[in-house]
């Protein structure tokens, strides 16, 4: 059934937004005991064309809805597609025995899918993962469209409200205020503009040829300093420092040398850090 719901042949907007909606808000809004009948055979029957008067007549809420989410930048078509499945979902799931007519039920179903697909595509960027930072991100746009950068109070007021951290509005607010850049120049970039490109600063490093070799060298300079180092103990501090730190497969506790020693644990920890000192005053010289 839920595929064959969803294949059902919705108007979906056009170029012409004002003549989709001119259309959605010519069908007939159902009467409470139309709806129900409808929800019924949907919900018993599996009438399928039940659920396409159902969509249909709702279809005018969604565009009130999409609406209110004018000013992210994207097409209000492509909201209202968006909402229009978000609605189709509702009905497939609508029960009519909850007692709840159809809009109320649905508009949870309508701005879920409208968020998605804003945080889908107003940002390259994702601003907005979690379900906390999703919430905070909706809220906070609300309040960027009367407002500047939010003063102290208003961002704790808004922090209260949301039951989230100070830190987190600032955080989120500084998302919201950020813009995409391309990573490299573009075409009709001169040479003025084409540095800033990030591609010419973010550079990885990481298999250039000359530090790959100073790398090596730095690691091997080391491990010689390190090995020279060890030679100037004495052999129980010697042997104290390669059972502990430098046997890959096994090694040994301050216990295991006590009882090899005949000493107290806390004497080979002693031994232990006098050995590490040295070693390390022995490397830095």
């Amino acid at each position: 059934m839920g595929t064959d719901l969803q294949r059902i042949d919705v108007l979906a907007p056009g170029q012409n937004l004002n003549a989709y909606i001119q259309a959605v808000n010519g069908f007939a809004v159902l009467s409470a005991e139309e709806e129900q009948k409808l929800a019924e055979d949907l919900y018993y029957r599996e009438d399928l064309d039940a659920a396409r008067r159902m969509v249909m007549a709702h279809l005018r809420f969604v565009v009130h809805i999409a609406k209110s989410y004018a000013g992210y930048g994207l097409s209000q078509g492509d909201l209202i597609q968006e909402g229009n499945v978000g609605l189709m979902k509702a009905v497939k799931r609508f029960n009519p025995e909850k007692g709840v007519r159809l809009v109320s039920f649905a508009v949870h179903w309508i701005k879920a899918e409208i968020h998605e697909f804003i945080l889908r595509n107003w940002r390259i960027v994702k601003v907005a993962t979690t379900k906390a930072q999703r919430k905070l991100f909706f809220n906070l746009r609300g309040q960027k469209k009367r407002l500047a950068w939010l003063t102290n109070d208003e961002a704790a007021a808004v922090a209260e409200d949301l039951n989230v951290d100070v830190k987190n509005v600032r955080e989120m607010e500084g998302r919201l205020s950020a813009y995409d850049s391309a990573f490299d120049a573009g075409a009709d970039d001169d040479d003025e503009s084409a540095w800033q490109a990030p591609s010419n600063y973010l550079e990885d490093s990481r298999y250039d040829p000359s530090t790959m070799l100073e790398n090596a060298d730095w690691a091997e300079t080391n491990a010689n300093s390190l090995e020279a180092a060890i030679e100037q103990l004495d052999d129980r501090s010697r042997d104290i420092l390669e059972q502990r730190w430098l046997d890959d497969e096994n090694k040994s506790t301050l216990h295991d040398l006590a009882a090899k020693y005949g000493v107290s644990a806390e004497r080979i920890r002693q031994l232990e850090k006098n050995a590490m000192k040295k070693v390390r005053t022995y490397m830095e010289a």
